[in-house]
């Protein structure tokens, strides 16, 4: 089935347990400019109006000198990564083997930056200390994911966490955190968005992957690492005439979704609870650490894909994007987004729906 046709049944269904309730473009637009004063002002150029205003107030919530708004997470983190290394005099960095610069972005660092990728860890597990310690080259930032999405959403514990980044300190190497769901993260640890990006030498937020918006990022950091980040998304093209509508589409996301957060946590705890008693199904992990988790189901994934297209379409009832094949055969992994539309969605419901999907 096409990108076009699987979207056309989301959009038909009237209960969404994955993700946010799709909206046409009108709509997105229509919410982005109602959360704006009357009076706000464009942006020249990235600079004042809305887009200083929005800056402004991401400074505040990760509790850093500066932030500087950027079309693109890609663009940001590639920045930030090139700025560590410079100052650095070396070009290696170090990042798990399968945060997104390794997964979905075709290089990139290397072809626009030079910079070279060592990978660590395990692809099925979180980072460790050890996998640190194992490191012998110079290595001049470090780059952490939290949660790690593509082993189901995980979270070192905060003790961990800090340990890792102290070994960096201790060797003088930057420190920097794709916190694209940091919304999501925090939570888990009971602290405020600061205080874990604070543990940082820069962090990077996503505007539309929890919040809403459509497009986006902030890079956060040290004033003087931030202000050569503006040089930087100007050579990249991304100084754009006016970014204001990509701080406008995210503020009702920071308004009204950042403080559910941990209520969707709770739901996908819940949920994942009445999943993980399905027959054929695995929780990854069990319990949830943040409202993104994993589902390892015992079907072979066309199969799958065909049974939750069927009854999304029978029952309006949307459960989960385009599954993927595992490396064991006949298991699929799909991805459970836990936001504002799963609540109405009670785990027994969603247990017996899983069902229906495992059994055919």
């Amino acid at each position: 089935m096409s990108e076009r046709d699987w979207q056309t049944i989301s959009y038909g269904c009237d209960r969404w347990l994955s993700n946010r309730i799709p909206r046409t473009a009108s709509t997105i637009l229509r919410a982005a400019a109602d959360a704006l004063a009357g009076d706000a002002r464009p942006d020249r150029y990235g600079e004042g109006g809305v887009v200083a205003e929005f800056e402004g107030w991401m400074r505040t919530m990760l509790g850093t000198q500066a932030a500087v708004l950027m079309p693109s997470g890609t663009m940001a983190q590639q920045i930030a990564l090139r700025i560590h290394c410079d100052r650095r005099g070396t070009d290696t960095v170090a990042w798990h083997e399968t945060c997104h610069l390794a997964l979905h972005e075709h290089d990139a660092a290397a072809h626009l930056h030079g910079l070279k990728a060592e990978g660590i860890g395990h692809r099925d597990r979180l980072l460790t200390l050890a996998d640190l310690e194992a490191l012998r080259g110079r290595i001049g930032a470090l780059l952490l994911e939290l949660p790690q999405r593509e082993i189901g959403g995980r979270l070192p514990e905060w003790d961990d966490l800090a340990a890792q980044v102290a070994w960096a300190r201790e060797r003088e190497i930057a420190v920097h955190l794709d916190g694209a769901r940091i919304w999501e993260a925090a939570p888990y640890y009971g602290r405020p968005h600061a205080e874990l990006a604070g543990l940082f030498d820069t962090v990077y937020v996503s505007l539309y992957k929890a919040l809403g918006g459509f497009a986006g990022s902030v890079l956060a950091g040290p004033a003087d690492i931030i202000a050569e980040a503006r040089v930087w998304r100007h050579r990249h093209g991304g100084t754009l005439a006016g970014l204001f509508p990509l701080a406008a589409a995210a503020l009702t996301g920071l308004a009204e979704i950042v403080p559910r957060m941990p209520d969707y946590w709770a739901h996908a705890r819940a949920l994942a609870g009445a999943l993980a008693a399905v027959p054929g199904i695995a929780v990854v992990p069990d319990p949830p650490q943040t409202p993104l988790f994993h589902l390892h189901l015992a079907v072979e994934r066309d199969t799958l894909w065909d049974r939750a297209l069927g009854l999304a379409a029978r029952e309006g009832v949307w459960l989960f994007g385009p599954p993927e094949a595992t490396a064991v055969p006949g298991v699929t992994r799909v991805e459970i987004n836990v936001g504002e539309p799963a609540l109405a969605i009670d785990p027994g419901e969603a247990a017996a729906l899983f069902t229906a999907l495992v059994t055919g």
